[in-house]
């Protein structure tokens, strides 16, 4: 089950968005840029090659060939590392009797991956490893190791698989030396679907495979040629498919920047048509943003402005417009003025800064204060500040110094308490209100492949200070073919998840959230968050988190207790029997290695089992993450039923990226293979973690580029 929240869109964004969607993948028309093989991922057409995609890249897939039908999502989340989740229809077998699934087809899903060992060089060949239907049903579980090397517009792959792609049998085993267990790859069993299967991995006769991929004088067109290493005599669900040859022969065709039509005859008697949208969230070019405001334009003043002879409420109002400063206080301190705020509009702090640096310039005057300082305070919390040298900032813009220069005029530092002269406080705007399109969906279940739900959605606040407030949100159903939505997956668990179908289709207005939330810096790098109400769709009660985030640092450790009650089907407010306590204690670690982010969690879930959580994301400079996260309990895998544990993937997305205004808003679109009660969290909209990002300097210095944009 995914679910995703999708801020509105305004009109004005959508011919951004459509410019991007052609445009999204950087350098893919690059003469050697990869393809995807049939099964999602790079490679030829039914096997994989050696080659990794653009560090970044994501690629959407979808073909045909008698009986399968195959949808996937690769990543390049690392350079050595692709990944892959897919579903196929086996359209010649039911999912069930009629009376389960009705006419729908058979639907396999799965989770590959694949590791680059070895970077090609003069001489060297580029070699890696790789893993299908890792986690999944093991109808299509392959493992192999593959090679290519380039000879000017030739790449030349060889490989050896076990299982689906090896089935052939070419050779013996060589592993057969380790003992006669791998000579025979067992069959997987039902009980253990989802799990790893470690006990049939590089058992059985291994088939050799490999091909070529010619890239022709023409850049969009691509010719492959491979030797299968199926024989197809050993298909899923005895499914077995004659086969006249085992080369198979195809053409990719480039339509664009970002689409590959791909046609190929395979099995010597089987046509297989496809296509494939690209994009790179790394490259991921950024619309120019039409409707933001120009920054100031500088203007000379008078030196020796005083304090008391400024509009401070002024200033304020143009922070807040040119800068996307929420100002709740200015003060004075000596020679500097100290903003605080939050900062609501760029996604990149250091712009902010350089605009609200230009507008008190332009207020102030030349020689009047010598810095300025912006104090973060999101939610009533000083989270970190940053000051500017005035003087510097304007010798850079002119093109006296240079950019050494100029960071050396900025200081990033732990907020704090001075004997400052208080020149004006905000006052409290108390309302908020928006709307937003809300989609949910269920994917490949037995009542139909793609079940799905749109939303509007009315979202607001009200807040009693600057660090409490409420906050919720009421959906209204527009579209969805819910109505098909009758299956509920079987549970030896309290049905804390399962009851996914009851939640979706009971109400056409659905109250998904209200919750009061109070928070406070206890300390200087010791923050909490308290918390009451309905928290998600499920799920209501009261809680707490606490965090503690030295500043600058690369790691941060925090806890959450929560006590919560089962909400009614309606999404009301309404509660059923069922109650619990859940709790994580949870630590961060920025790991220096491409950004990536390692979350580990340990503590007690919603079904009352007590275990663990790993999630590994990478975040790109210009804010898209992937991630994927793993979480393994006390919770067997016979009572947790298929899928033996739970884990997913998710892509988060900033919505700067697209629009041609700019916006720190950003949404989550999360995959979940089977939504199961075991291992099951507690769905919190905020986190302390969150809220205190601006104690990372990577993210400023990042953008720290755009300072004087």
């Amino acid at each position: 089950m995914q679910r995703s929240l999708l801020p509105a869109l305004s009109a004005a964004a959508l011919p951004s968005l459509l410019l991007v969607s052609v445009t999204a993948a950087a350098d893919i028309n690059s003469r050697y840029s990869t393809t995807q093989h049939d099964f999602g991922g790079v490679g030829l057409l039914q096997t994989p090659t050696a080659r990794m995609a653009e560090d970044g890249n994501l690629s959407f897939s979808a073909n045909r060939t008698e009986p399968y039908s195959r949808y996937s999502i690769s990543a390049q989340p690392l350079p050595w590392l692709e990944g892959t989740i897919r579903y196929i229809a086996i359209t010649n077998r039911n999912y069930g009797t009629q009376a389960f699934s009705g006419d729908q087809s058979y639907k396999d899903k799965a989770i590959d991956f694949k590791i680059r060992l070895l970077k090609e060089s003069y001489w060297r060949p580029q070699v890696a490893f790789g893993m299908r239907d890792v986690g999944g049903t093991g109808l299509f579980s392959s493992e192999y190791f593959v090679a290519n090397k380039r000879f000017y517009d030739l790449d030349v792959s060889l490989g050896i698989a076990w299982g689906y792609i090896g089935n052939r049998g070419d050779i013996a085993n060589p592993l057969s030396i380790f003992g006669d267990s791998f000579n025979e790859r067992p069959d997987i069993d039902n009980t253990t679907v989802g799990d790893l299967n470690t006990s049939s991995y590089f058992r059985g006769r291994p088939g050799i495979f490999g091909g070529i991929e010619y890239q022709t004088p023409w850049e969009r067109l691509r010719l492959k040629v491979e030797l299968d290493g199926n024989d197809y005599q050993s298909e899923p669900q005895n499914n077995d498919q004659e086969q006249d040859s085992p080369i198979n022969f195809g053409a990719t065709y480039r339509l664009g920047k970002s689409i590959d039509l791909t046609a190929a005859l395979e099995r010597g008697n089987t046509a297989m048509f496809g296509i494939t949208y690209q994009a790179n969230m790394k490259t991921n070019p950024e619309p120019k943003k039409y409707l933001d405001p120009a920054p100031e334009a500088r203007r000379g003043l008078p030196a020796g402005v005083n304090g008391s002879q400024v509009d401070w409420a002024d200033i304020s109002r143009r922070l807040g417009e040119n800068a996307g400063i929420n100002v709740q206080q200015i003060s004075l301190h000596g020679d500097e003025v100290i903003v605080t705020g939050d900062q609501t509009r760029y996604r990149n702090r250091a712009q902010g800064l350089g605009r609200a640096a230009r507008v008190l310039d332009n207020s102030l005057g030349d020689g009047s204060y010598d810095w300025y300082t912006l104090v973060y305070r999101p939610r009533g919390m000083e989270v970190s500040q940053t000051s500017v040298n005035a003087e510097t900032l304007r010798r850079y813009e002119m093109n006296e110094v240079n950019a050494d220069t100029l960071r050396k005029g900025v200081v990033n530092a732990v907020p704090s308490v001075l004997d400052d002269e208080v020149v004006y406080t905000a006052p409290l705007d108390k309302y908020s209100f928006g709307t937003s399109l809300g989609y949910t969906q269920n994917v490949g279940g037995p009542d139909g492949f793609l079940l799905y739900q749109f939303l509007l959605r009315f979202n607001g606040a009200y807040y009693f200070d600057d660090n409490k407030w409420l906050n919720g949100s009421v959906g209204v159903n527009l579209l969805n073919n819910y109505d098909k939505f009758e299956y509920d997956a079987p549970s030896n668990l309290p049905r804390v998840r399962t009851d996914i179908r009851s939640y979706a289709t009971s109400s056409d207005v659905q109250l998904s959230r209200l919750q009061y939330t109070q928070t406070h810096r206890l300390d200087r790098d010791l923050y909490a968050m308290a918390y009451a109400g309905l928290f998600e769709w499920m799920y209501g009660g009261v809680g707490g988190e606490v965090l503690y985030r030295p500043y600058g640092a690369n790691w941060a450790i925090g806890a959450d207790f929560n006590w919560v009650k089962q909400r009614g089907f309606e999404q009301d407010f309404s509660f059923r029997d069922y109650s619990t306590l859940t709790g994580h204690v949870t630590g961060y670690l920025q790991t220096g290695i491409y950004d990536v982010l390692a979350k580990g969690s340990v503590g007690r879930y919603l079904a009352g089992d007590y275990g663990a959580t790993l999630d590994l994301s990478r975040r790109f400079d210009n804010g898209f993450t992937m991630g994927a996260w793993a979480t393994m309990t006390n919770v067997s895998k016979e009572e947790f039923g298929e899928g033996s544990f739970d884990k997913g993937v998710y892509i988060q997305i900033p919505f700067d990226a697209f629009f041609i205004r700019s916006t720190t808003s950003v949404g989550t679109i999360a995959w979940n293979p089977l939504t199961r009660d075991g291992g099951a969290r507690l769905g919190r909209y905020y986190q302390l973690y969150n809220f205190t990002n601006d104690r990372d300097l990577d993210n400023f210095n990042d953008g720290f580029r755009r300072l004087t944009e």
